[in-house]
């Protein structure tokens, strides 16, 4: 598989948890429960699928292949990328401490949650349109075969190193748990 089709079929996993996320907010913000299991998941998910997975992946090899084929760091798509990968960083610090006020009975912590989860949703959902759209042809277009290969091997490494044998399974067995939950609720019992 090609790196850039790699990284896209990590976006469809990451699109529908934030698919998931969206119904989590939905039901915090009308006063639902929290399932305290879930929301752990969710940003377990978050952290090391998505982060810890996927942006290291960019970050740490696609990026600094893109920056060799002679695309700047600190500018264009490369610097929006850092920045909006930091910000979401942010964002999931922030729902880990609202998730942690939700544990502890705080009032306003599920809808404190919800806001920071819309505030990533949506940050998430353009981020990965620019990549699709702006940032991966711009790699298709500028890395060649060697460099594609360099990065294929290096992806593997990475995924083995970070997130562990069958790791990568888990997290889609919890998507499609969450998924039967959250987003074809009578089918989860």
């Amino acid at each position: 598989m090609k790196p850039v089709e790699d990284l896209k079929k990590e976006h469809q996993a990451i699109k529908l948890m934030l698919k998931i996320l969206t119904e989590v907010a939905r039901g915090l913000e009308t006063g639902q429960a929290a399932d305290l299991k879930d929301l752990n998941d969710i940003l377990e998910f978050l952290k090391v699928f998505a982060d810890r997975c996927h942006h290291a992946k960019e970050e740490q090899l696609l990026f600094p292949a893109l920056e060799k084929a002679g695309l700047p760091r600190e500018q264009g798509p490369l610097g929006v990328m850092l920045n909006e990968h930091n910000e979401g960083r942010a964002l999931v610090r922030e729902m880990e401490e609202a998730l942690d006020g939700i544990a502890r009975g705080q009032e306003r912590a599920g809808l404190n949650f919800a806001r920071q989860a819309r505030a990533y949703i949506d940050l998430l959902s353009g981020h990965i349109d620019k990549e699709d759209n702006v940032l991966y042809p711009l790699a298709d277009d500028r890395l060649g075969r060697k460099a594609r290969e360099t990065l294929e091997v290096g992806f593997e490494r990475l995924e083995r190193e970070i997130i562990g044998p069958g790791r990568h399974q888990e997290f889609h067995r919890l998507l499609e748990r969450l998924g039967k939950k959250y987003l074809e609720p009578g089918k989860s019992n």
